[in-house]
């Protein structure tokens, strides 16, 4: 029986988007194109891959037993055609990198901006959010976390100097309450809380004193999922709010923030690229890491 490669890159693509209109867009063709494809797959293998409804599409036991044995190999092929371009006067090729929204601006877009003037073959993806996505599962190329966030079996090279956590309200706010000495002091403040995407609890706030770790359950009447809300919320006098030191940008320095509780926060490792040990890069991927490493950082 003949194979069309096509349609078993089409059913792959749907799988893994878990959508028709997702997969259309991503391979650049119409919707009922697509769906005639997975159709004809279906009627040609006498099986059917697919469970599909108004809502949602989902895999059939043979639809995942076909993704397990062919997924990788598409994978495969795809990062071979991207060694090719090892054999071109320039690198080309797409890198996909899921990051945070204050590290894309902050660090990877500074960075990176010189080699994209200079590779114009070289194209970026960037997924910004503040969950942390599966690289793998996700098929991205790498992804940027704090140092100590970061499984062991991935490599992670240093792209930012250490970083610092920082307690800061504005001048009205600290005008109406008193300013807080200790950690401990916090728990009589308005706080800005923030819930975490990945485990949907409410952060921490987390300190360090002479004699170790202070972790300090706050409360208040604000709770977002987002830094920069959280700065507008301090910045409108709302209460404190405790966030690495470079998301309140200038507000500090230029006196729209007060910062406190300042020896307690003590600087701990910053960013890092991490990516599969097992990923053979391409030479567009290993311009890209070069880019970023932090100066004299090596991989761990």
């Amino acid at each position: 029986m003949k194979r069309n490669l096509n349609d078993l890159l089409s059913f792959v693509t749907v799988a893994r988007e878990g959508s028709f209109t997702r997969a259309a867009a991503q391979l650049g063709v119409t919707q009922p194109a697509l769906s005639q494809a997975i159709s004809g797959l279906e009627a040609r293998l006498q099986i059917r891959l697919l469970t599909r409804t108004t809502r949602s599409v989902s895999l059939t036991a043979a639809g995942e037993r076909l993704l397990q044995a062919i997924g990788n190999r598409f994978d495969e092929i795809e990062a071979e055609l991207d060694m090719l371009t090892a054999l071109r006067d320039k690198p080309a090729g797409t890198v996909r990198i899921t990051c945070g929204p204050n590290v894309l601006h902050t660090i990877l877009l500074p960075k990176l901006t010189p080699l994209l003037r200079e590779y114009p073959d070289i194209r970026l993806e960037f997924d910004a959010n503040h969950g942390f996505r599966d690289i793998v599962a996700d098929r991205f190329d790498a992804g940027v976390r704090m140092g100590d966030t970061i499984d062991k079996d991935m490599i992670a090279v240093s792209i930012g100097p250490a970083l610092r956590m920082a307690a800061a309200a504005s001048p009205d706010y600290f005008a109406r309450h008193p300013v807080p000495q200790t950690p401990q002091d916090l728990m009589q403040h308005n706080c800005i809380n923030m819930r975490m995407a990945a485990s949907g609890r409410v952060y921490v706030w987390e300190f360090d004193g002479d004699d170790g770790p202070v972790n300090v359950r706050v409360q208040g009447q604000l709770i977002f999922n987002t830094s920069a809300h959280i700065v507008d919320a301090a910045l409108a006098g709302l209460g404190i709010a405790f966030l690495p030191e470079e998301e309140f940008g200038a507000h500090i320095e230029e006196g729209r923030l007060v910062q406190v509780l300042k020896p307690w926060c003590r600087p701990f490792p910053g960013y890092y690229l991490y990516y599969p040990s097992r990923k053979q890069p391409s030479p567009a991927f290993s311009l890209v890491v070069e880019a970023l490493k932090e100066s004299g950082a090596a991989p761990r």
